[in-house]
Formats: structure tokens, sequence, C-alpha cells
């Protein structure tokens, strides 16, 4: 019977980072053998880690930097990340939680349909790019940190959240308030909520995306997320309301729809 934690060397007998598709048929043998915990060492920039994996009682570790489509089909297991992350983690990811204790740059969250992704630090360009939910399932992505351009572009469903605070061992430090996100801010939103913790000049926001009022349901809504995220992190979440957070939601269901000419369609 195979071990219940497992340890894989992203490094071969030369010291020399496997290529990623013998990486990830490592990961997969040692799931697929029983293992419930894997720890994946020395990892760099292999892509595709933990692709397309239904194993919903798995965790898996990950020291190092995990390049591209990390968590890609994700449909089930826990990934902690001790390091930061390359471009679209939990691209199209269906369920499962994804952990940064660094930053996840661009496109992170790619069209997630559930799930919940929590980073420490940074994020890039066009994360949460039409993420979207039915039912039940929505995605969530928290930075605990700022995010540039495109936040949650033609954002369909789902909750984006950007905290803005420098989140170190014992002390968090805040980031002046308009620094927070950047431009084009929910362009051509249609469905879902994006919260920003600080103040959201209106000249940030893309098409569509509208300021409306945070309430009661919001801070129901929000509360065991952040709690969550704070216990990952380890920061108390009253930390998180010494600031207010401007909620952005869609002002249309068809943000782009007047901007066709129905003879052309």
């Amino acid at each position: 019977m195979a071990k219940k934690k497992m340890e894989i060397d992203a490094l071969d007998g030369d010291k020399k980072p496997l290529r990623y598709w013998v990486l990830n048929e490592k990961i997969h043998n040692a799931a697929d053998d029983g293992a419930k915990h894997i720890v994946v060492k020395n990892v760099l920039g292999q892509r595709f880690i933990a692709d397309c994996m239904e194993h919903k009682d798995l965790k898996i570790d990950i020291h190092g930097t995990p390049g591209n489509d990390l968590g890609v089909f994700l449909s089930g297991p826990t990934i902690e990340v001790f390091g930061s992350c390359e471009d679209q983690t939990g691209n199209t990811m269906n369920a499962g939680t994804i952990i940064v204790h660094g930053n996840a740059w661009d496109v992170t969250g790619l069209a997630a349909r559930n799930g919940k992704i929590f980073v420490k630090g940074n994020g890039g360009y066009r994360i949460g790019i039409h993420m979207k939910e039915y039912q039940d399932q929505r995605p969530i992505v928290v930075y605990g940190g700022c995010v540039k351009e495109f936040f949650g572009e033609y954002m369909a469903g789902g909750i984006l959240v950007a905290l803005g605070m420098k989140i170190g061992n014992n002390k968090v430090e805040e980031v002046p308030s308009k620094e927070v996100v950047r431009g084009s801010l929910g362009s051509g939103i249609h469905g879902g909520a994006i919260y920003v913790r600080g103040e959201v000049p209106e000249h940030y926001l893309g098409v569509a995306a509208n300021i409306q009022p945070f309430t009661d349901d919001d801070l129901k809504l929000l509360t065991p997320i952040l709690k969550e995220f704070c216990k990952y992190f380890k920061m108390p979440i009253e930390n998180i309301w010494e600031r207010e957070i401007t909620k952005i939601a869609p002002s249309s269901s068809r943000p782009y729809g007047a901007y066709y000419n129905p003879r052309t369609v």
C-alpha cells in the first residue's frame, strides 16, 4: 500500500529540472497510488502542475516557483505554494483551493467556474478574466496585495477581492488606497462582483463597471471568505476592516450591446 505522504523532487539525478510532463506524471501516479499529501520540492518553472486532477482529499505542497497554468482544470485538490507563481494560475478550474504564499501574476483565475484562490502578495494583468458562476458554483479569488489593469475583465460571475496590504511576519503594512487597483477595472463586466479595499477613482472603471453601495449582505458574503484568507496567512481579520471596501458590479448584462450594428451580426 502506498504511503499517505509522498515527496517528489522536481530535479533529476543531475540536479537539472525535470521536464514538466515527467514531473506531472510523477504527481498523478502518486495520487493514483493513494497518496493524500504530496510534497513537491525544487520546482523551477514547470508548467501544468496538478492539471485536471480530481482527487478531492489530496493536498499538494509546492516548494519553488511553478510555471504557467498551475492547477489548470483543477477539480478538487488543495494546492499550497510556498513561493510565487507565474501566469494563469487556476486556469478554468472547476473546484478545489489554491493558496499562494507569494505573488501570482497575469491572468490568474482565467475562466474559473468554481473553487478558491488565495494569494498573499500581488498580481498582474487581467486577473479573473471571464470568470463565471452557475447556481451554487462560484469562483473566488482574493489578493492580499495589489493588482494591475483589467482586473475582472469580461467577468460573468464570481468574487474578486484586492486588499492592498503588505503582509509580512507579524507585520501588516498599508498600500496607498489609490494603488490597490489600476485602470480598466472590470472592463466588460456583466456578472459577479469586485471588492477593493480602499478608494477607487471613477476614471479607473472600465466599460459597464459601476461603484455600488457596500451593504450588510456584502459584509455577510465576504466575512467567511476573508476569515479563510486570514487563517492561511496568519493575519487578524480586524486589520482588514480598518479601511472601507468599495464594491464594483456590472451596470449592464450586455456591456457592449450598443456597439454592435444588428445588420452586421
